[in-house]
């Protein structure tokens, strides 16, 4: 069953049109990484799945709740952690976090509750201190804990690990793989290794439409080029791959190690050995190298 499901969603602010026509369903147990260069679209469409914005067009569903008619039941559902994390800084960990729990009426599951998340999230040292006293990256761990403190099987998450040390890190990114096993999990950020380590799925956005959906290792699969890396016995001169057919572009790795993005990685290997065979050539190694979620991204979000 779909947690959340977007059907022809377009957001416009006057004539700008900041989401065009996007649609797709997101299923409990995924972790799903939202990408998309800066001003694509990503924030909106999050803020449209929580309610805080309305869509132009489409609608949006969450647990089969239309957000638009039945806002309310949708946020009961949903554990957001904004981009701008909003604390009220005044207050005590714990208290600021008691006062959430009243807010989603937990009623004598509070207490527990609380002190839960606050193990979850590693706030226990910080706990008795006020928001303000507290680090950006203990700040962060704050507005994790008020996202789950209801147990809501919908997390969106944007920029989750924004501020945090890499130790820091590495425990959010294991509590997020952990809440995605049972939780649908979608999370927004610029650190694409960080999607490749807990995602299961993308979804890259740009320029308001949606270019790419699928997991990580179908997309590296699916895009123009494909990269081989070449060895060679002796130093060849800066342009030598421009007079083999079917490489696009080759790139120097040091003296004798050579990167090329090809269309037919099958028919260049053939060309490379005859180009070998014809100039007295020895290759080293050659390998199909599998093309990072970097390079993918940056192919379908050029302009």
């Amino acid at each position: 069953m779909s947690l959340v499901r977007l059907k022809h969603v377009s957001r416009f602010y006057g004539i700008q049109k900041a989401v065009d026509d996007i649609s797709f369903d997101l299923h409990a147990g995924e972790v799903v990484g939202f990408l998309g260069p800066n001003g694509a679209g990503k924030t909106t469409t999050m803020r449209m799945i929580t309610g805080f914005l309305q869509p132009s067009a489409g609608s949006i569903e969450v647990c089969n709740h239309d957000v638009r008619r039945e806002s309310l039941a949708a946020r009961r559902l949903i554990g957001y952690l904004p981009e701008h994390n909003p604390l009220y800084v005044e207050m005590y960990v714990r208290e600021y976090l008691n006062w959430v729990a009243d807010v989603h009426r937990l009623g004598k599951r509070k207490k527990q509750r609380v002190t839960e998340v606050i193990e979850m999230t590693g706030l226990l040292p910080e706990s008795h201190k006020k928001i303000a006293a507290l680090s950006k990256g203990y700040r962060q761990r704050v507005g994790l804990a008020q996202a789950l403190l209801h147990d809501p099987p919908v997390l969106i998450l944007d920029e989750p690990t924004s501020g945090l040390d890499p130790n820091q890190i590495v425990d959010i990114r294991q509590l997020i793989h952990q809440m995605g096993q049972q939780k649908m999990v979608i999370l927004s950020t610029h650190i694409l290794q960080e999607v490749e380590a807990i995602c299961n799925r993308v979804i890259i956005i740009h320029q308001g439409k949606i270019v790419a959906d699928g997991q990580i290792e179908q997309l590296q699969q699916q895009t123009t080029h494909q990269l081989l890396e070449v060895e060679w016995e002796r130093e060849l001169t800066s342009n030598w791959w421009q007079v083999i057919p079917s490489i696009k572009q080759g790139y120097a790795l040091n003296q004798h190690r050579w990167q090329l993005m090809v269309d037919d990685p099958e028919t260049v290997k053939k060309n490379l050995f005859q180009y070998a065979l014809q100039n007295n050539l020895n290759i080293i190694s050659l390998q199909t190298q599998k093309r990072s979620l970097e390079e993918v991204f940056r192919q379908l979000t050029r302009t």
